[in-house]
């Protein structure tokens, strides 16, 4: 009798995500568990019901996904889930909270198709949400130069030292817009932008997007009026505006869904993956080939 393949969603909101729940069952799983308003100390118990109910040799037919609206406490349940493994009596991991590791992931395969990123210099615009946080790491391991901006300074300083803590990345440089002049120095020599803020707020106006005379892709990943660069509509998806490649967020859209559905699809090969932004782009690359 062949084992069913069982993931479990674990949400810290008080109603687990509809949208995650239909993408698993997308990916072909045979049963999917969901558990709603999960704090860190109810993660144990709930790991351990997945640990113990089969052998190891059948554990990889059991995964776990964290999911939820705050990518922070999607992390902190991450590091739950992990310290209640021990040896080889694990299961798998899928950390997409807030959707920023897929997300991420889609935006920079959709820059990489269009330029080489070893050989780019590449502007974040609110690189210190969740979604810009994942994109940074992304271009610097791909060998990007990259700008992250934020209209507060100190928060892209304090990022930068977070991320060269924790890869030893020097091709990374901080930029502030708060002001339509510093948003113009920011982008000077910038062949791709990404905007990864808020819903409804621009970040990079028309009319600089027009005069960026090296911008070659622009990437907007807000879906809610106003859109994060003006002149790049929602469904843009490789469209030409300008002289710029350009992706709106749902464009991104097919590409992030593609990865969600791998990623969950990966995680009943092994029984020791834990997918966080790197392997989850990983995963995107091999889709791309």
């Amino acid at each position: 009798m062949s084992q069913k393949k069982i993931l479990i969603q674990l949400d810290a909101d008080s109603q687990a995500s509809v949208f995650d729940a239909v993408v698993a069952i997308e990916s072909e799983i045979d049963h999917l568990l969901q558990y709603r308003d999960v704090k860190a100390e109810d993660v144990r118990t709930l790991v351990h019901g997945a640990m113990f109910t089969r052998g190891p040799k059948e554990l990889k037919n059991t995964a776990i996904f964290i999911g939820g609206t705050d990518v922070a406490i999607g992390e902190d349940l991450l590091k739950q889930v992990r310290s209640a493994f021990f040896g080889p009596i694990q299961v798998s991991v899928l950390l997409d909270a807030n959707g920023a590791n897929t997300t991420a992931a889609a935006a920079v395969i959709a820059a990489s198709r269009h330029v080489d990123l070893s050989q780019a210099n590449v502007l974040v615009l609110a690189a210190t949400g969740p979604v810009g946080q994942r994109v940074a790491r992304l271009l610097t391991h791909c060998g990007a130069s990259v700008r992250i901006a934020s209209r507060v300074l100190q928060r892209v300083e304090d990022l930068r030292a977070s991320l060269s803590e924790r890869d030893q990345m020097d091709n990374i440089s901080v930029c502030q817009t708060s002001s339509k002049e510093e948003l113009q120095a920011a982008l000077e020599g910038v062949s791709v932008v990404i905007a990864a803020g808020a819903f409804g707020v621009e970040l990079l106006p028309k009319e600089l997007f027009v005069d960026a005379d090296l911008l070659r892709v622009a990437i907007d990943l807000n879906a809610v009026p106003p859109l994060g660069i003006g002149g790049v509509d929602a469904l843009d998806k490789a469209v030409e505006r300008h002289g710029v490649t350009c992706y709106g967020a749902i464009g991104v859209g097919g590409t992030k869904m593609k990865i969600h559905q791998a990623a969950i699809q990966e995680l009943f090969t092994a029984n020791d993956l834990v997918l966080d932004a790197e392997e989850v782009f990983a995963i995107g690359q091999s889709l791309e080939s």
